[in-house]
């Protein structure tokens, strides 16, 4: 009977306990509605309302998971601009060097040219590939016209370690620019000679990376790896630059054509850059 009565009395009281903390809590709750927000009642208040009131613990939570989330992320965005910064200074770094060797590089080549000291005391003006046109790719645009003294069916000439070497012929002339047509061009010819053959005949354009010379004697003596160069009977070249190599000579057996040389020219097109305008006043006296 005893044990009985205890038990009972057990569940009264927790059961008198599950009442009661209801209560406590609307009490506690009601009031931190009525407390004023003035400190320190403010802070008891903020205090009580987190560890009563499980919803606001769960919303501090939150707040300080979204709020560290959205830190995180700031942080991240940060340091992409950053990156893409960092990468787009680089870039330019890069085209500056790039373009700061090419100046050097030019600056090196003009400095040669300029001490070029022709035994035939060439006259002339020196002259930059201001661009070329994509549809005549064996032609140049110089940055020198009319008005620097530039005239048509003048010789072009270019620099090759130090060797002034045959490059083109000026078509076409503006006040600031010219039109410079090189070797390769199909409408280029020039009279020329083998230097141990000496043989001559019309140099022209192919264009390709080799030239034709032709018109040569039936049983030409020309072998591969002569040099080729402008011939006195030119009517725009001075004679004795140099133009190329022959590569290989074409013959026909039945004598029925004349054969003709491959010449290999010393001034590729893709690399003229600089060019010595020969003035009219030259090729008149050399006539």
């Amino acid at each position: 009977m005893q044990r009985k009565t205890k038990r009972k009395n057990q569940i009264s009281q927790i059961s008198r306990r599950r009442k009661i903390l209801p209560a406590v809590f609307v009490l506690l709750s009601l009031l931190l509605m009525i407390l004023p927000l003035e400190s320190p009642v403010a802070s008891v208040k903020a205090l009580l309302s987190y560890i009563f009131i499980p919803q606001i613990r769960l919303s501090h939570a939150t707040l300080e998971y979204g709020d560290g989330v959205s830190r995180t992320i700031r942080e991240l965005l940060d340091t992409h601009q950053e990156n893409e910064r960092l990468k787009a200074e680089m870039s330019q770094l890069r085209l500056q060097n790039a373009q700061a060797k090419e100046i050097f590089a030019q600056n090196e080549r003009l400095t040669k040219a300029l001490n070029i000291k022709s035994p035939r005391g060439w006259n002339g003006i020196w002259a930059k590939t201001a661009y070329r046109e994509p549809t005549q790719w064996n032609s140049v645009i110089i940055d020198k016209g009319a008005a620097q003294g530039v005239q048509e069916r003048a010789a072009a000439i270019s620099l090759q370690e130090g060797q002034p070497i045959l490059a083109g012929v000026v078509v076409e002339t503006d006040e600031n620019t010219a039109k410079v047509l090189l070797l390769q061009d199909e409408d280029f010819s020039a009279a020329v000679y083998t230097q141990e053959s000496a043989e001559e005949g019309l140099l022209t354009g192919g264009g390709s990376a080799l030239l034709l010379m032709k018109y040569l004697p039936v049983l030409s003596k020309i072998k591969p790896g002569e040099k080729v160069y402008t011939s006195a009977s030119s009517s725009i070249f001075p004679a004795g630059i140099l133009v190329g190599e022959v590569d290989a000579l074409e013959t026909d057996e039945s004598f029925s054509s004349a054969p003709f040389a491959y010449v290999k020219p010393q001034a590729q097109a893709p690399s003229v850059r600089e060019l010595f305008i020969l003035t009219r006043q030259e090729n008149e006296g050399k006539k």
